[in-house]
């Protein structure tokens, strides 16, 4: 049995893994925290892994009503207080998000930087959409509403890949279909919401005097290349990494070479 907290009276479930510095991973859209499993055993020998299902993913329950960023954020701030701030005043952590994920980490970091020693984007951007993808979201809005769930998502997660791992490994597609297929319809659109309502957050990466990740894939179409060159000269600190072969989903496509540059990022922490 996960551990879980209660946020606005919803069991919000996280796996906790290994033991040393504490590392906070959180998935993105159409995920949950099985993303993260190929990281998981290089990474526990030395950190202590906390990886959440977002509220409406995976066993976590949805919030009522619309949500925005700084809500998901705040349920990560009451799993960090009861997973790793509890009873420890200076403590510091490093938080990592994926695509969505990452939008909630800018979020986290605006209002509680003093509790992070860094953060990581990996395939996700601090500028907030522009209306060209605010108006592909709300089509997906329509879309979902129309035909479910199950059948967005078997329409735009194979976008997500590149066309070597379509090719080549058409069983990570798959994988990721049955990672997301309890996702209610309910769920993604209030997440579509939310990311259109995000605002642009680069001043998050201007000011946080910290060291910053950004993980990238060459051939990404959700956040293209020159998104993430762009937001990666901001930060006093930045780590960079290109996944030459990957498109939204780097941790699966390129797992061994993403885990090795999570494992650089922390050890200079």
């Amino acid at each position: 049995m996960m551990p879980h907290i209660l946020f606005q009276n919803k069991k919000i479930f996280y796996r906790i893994e290994g033991q040393g510095k504490p590392v906070l991973l959180l998935h993105g859209f159409g995920e949950d925290r099985n993303i993260w499993n190929k990281q998981i055993k290089p990474l526990i020998k030395n950190y202590c892994l906390i990886i959440p299902d977002l509220p409406g993913s995976g066993q976590s329950e949805m919030l009522e009503g619309k949500c925005t960023m700084k809500d998901y954020a705040e349920v990560i701030k009451n799993i960090a207080d009861e997973s790793i701030l509890k009873n420890k005043k200076e403590a510091q952590f490093s938080l990592i998000g994926h695509s969505m994920g990452g939008y909630i980490t800018l979020a986290f970091a605006e209002k509680y930087p003093a509790l992070l020693n860094s953060f990581g984007l990996f395939h996700s951007s601090a500028f907030a959409d522009d209306e060209p993808k605010k108006t592909i979201r709300r089509k997906g809005i329509e879309f979902i509403k129309r035909n479910g769930s199950e059948a967005f998502l078997k329409t735009s997660i194979p976008n997500l890949f590149s066309e070597q791992t379509k090719k080549e490994r058409p069983e990570l597609i798959t994988q990721l279909l049955t990672i997301s297929k309890n996702i209610s319809p309910q769920a993604l659109i209030q997440y579509y919401e939310a990311m259109i309502l995000r605002p642009d957050r680069t001043s998050v990466l201007k000011s946080f005097s910290k060291p910053v990740l950004f993980i990238c894939g060459k051939h990404d179409t959700a956040v293209p290349l020159d998104v993430s060159l762009k937001q990666s000269q901001i930060p006093a600190v930045t780590f960079l990494h290109v996944l030459q072969h990957s498109g939204h989903v780097g941790m699966w496509e390129e797992d061994k070479l993403s885990s090795k540059y999570l494992l650089e990022f922390l050890r200079n922490i």
